[in-house]
């Protein structure tokens, strides 16, 4: 079974993000909810195309990952993190070969 993080960060190189990208796009969306923490998924949407995430359609399921795995890597408490917390927790160890998922890259190295 993968781990909640592996399978947050293969659905969003699925949907398009670059893994580099990853960890700024969860930070970004860490600090959305230390804004207002009751936010609805349409104001999610609406803030993350202002800040420049218009070509990613975030749908429910990928939110409730993206919380779970934020909740289970230490943000009980919806505080503000530094940078390098994100590239530390939401990097992934190996850059994938360009069309594979950074698993299936994991997978074949090792």
């Amino acid at each position: 079974m993968k781990p909640i993080k592996q399978i947050l960060i293969d659905r969003l190189e699925e949907k398009g993000i670059d893994c580099d990208n990853i960890p700024g796009f969860m930070r970004i969306l860490a600090n959305s909810f230390f804004a207002d923490p009751l936010m609805t998924l349409d104001q999610i949407k609406k803030r993350l195309n202002y800040l420049g995430w218009d070509g990613f359609d975030l749908d429910d399921h990928t939110l409730q990952l993206a919380i779970a795995c934020l909740e289970a890597e230490g943000m009980k408490e919806l505080q503000v993190k530094s940078a390098r917390w994100f590239e530390h927790n939401f990097k992934p160890a190996v850059k994938p070969i360009e069309g594979q998922t950074s698993e299936k890259k994991l997978a074949a190295t090792g």
